[in-house]
């Protein structure tokens, strides 16, 4: 089919090669071989009267003007999908739907385990894929590669529609054995303490580090950085450290652990998380049902740690 002498059969291989520009690598999701991949990219230049792909070193390089079309093509085939390809009702209980829903592991723990369970009880044929937060969450949503993010305030984009899930405090963590903390904690002796944190990404500064320094120009020492939160409980055990954790974590994991909850020293940053989805997703009846198990999910939840 053409459009404007435009093959639209070649919009799917457009994308691809934009957004892999490497021929190899997008001949390979193409199911075609590289002859035939540089031949598509033939037809493209000649219909764009541009390049759009150009050998730098060792690396292909987008084009200005293929970096102009990167967005407005991937929209398109989002937009096909979503209102042409998609049935307009489907039945929940039959449905084969694979979501990819991309949340940290705290999430997943506190959040979305319990929302995989109501979920399944009405539909037992959906599927999850359940991807880790990294340094390009808004490319993935942008690129159609998750279907929904949950993510703190700082990820989300006005350009997507988004939803405030809830807001969590954060609470200080130690084992039960520690004898070098009380009932009650100094900003002095948090600091002088050595502290487990997790950090994700090519800025390896968690928060709450980021906050203290803004706040107060101090910093918490150090000791350990892991790379996700589901490990800073056993880094604890049976130690002197100290953690600082999100309430409703650190509460799941006191109910089977040695640990206990300390309120901190001065009044930390509320974390919001919010539920974000790609704008072409907006009318989608399954992900609007998923959206809807979300918020019902959450409300039925214990209330947050507040100590």
């Amino acid at each position: 089919m053409r459009f404007e002498h435009l093959d639209l059969n070649l919009l799917v291989a457009l994308d691809i090669l934009l957004e892999e520009q490497n021929i190899t690598r997008a001949a390979a999701r193409l199911h075609m071989t590289q002859s035939a991949t540089s031949g598509v990219i033939g037809r493209l230049r000649t219909y764009f009267e541009d390049d759009l792909l150009v050998q730098v070193g060792r690396k292909m390089m987008l084009t200005p003007r293929a970096k102009q079309l990167q967005n407005p093509v991937r929209e398109i085939l989002l937009k096909i999908q979503t209102s042409i390809t998609s049935k307009p009702e489907e039945n929940i209980a039959e449905s084969k739907r694979h979501f990819r829903v991309m949340a940290s592991d705290y999430l997943i723990c506190v959040i979305f385990a319990e929302v995989i369970k109501a979920a399944n009880r009405e539909a037992p044929f959906v599927t999850f894929e359940l991807v880790s937060p990294n340094d390009s969450p808004l490319e993935m949503l942008m690129h159609g590669e998750i279907d929904l993010m949950i993510a703190p305030e700082h990820y989300i984009s006005p350009q997507h529609p988004s939803q405030l899930l809830f807001e969590e405090q954060h609470v200080c963590v130690v084992w039960e054995g520690n004898t070098s903390v009380g009932q009650t904690l100094t900003l002095e002796r948090y600091l002088e303490l050595g502290h487990v944190a997790a950090a994700f990404g090519r800025n390896r500064t968690p928060g709450v580090d980021e906050w203290l320094i803004k706040q107060y120009g101090c910093s918490r020492r150090l000791e350990i950085i892991t790379h996700d939160f589901s490990t800073i409980p056993s880094l604890i055990m049976g130690t002197e450290r100290i953690a600082t954790m999100l309430g409703r974590l650190a509460a799941l994991y006191a109910k089977t652990l040695p640990l206990r909850l300390i309120r901190p020293p001065v009044e930390l940053t509320t974390m919001k998380e919010f539920m974000a989805w790609h704008r072409s997703m907006d009318s989608d009846p399954m992900l609007r049902w998923l959206r809807a198990k979300v918020v019902d999910t959450i409300r039925s939840l214990d209330t947050p740690v507040i100590l």
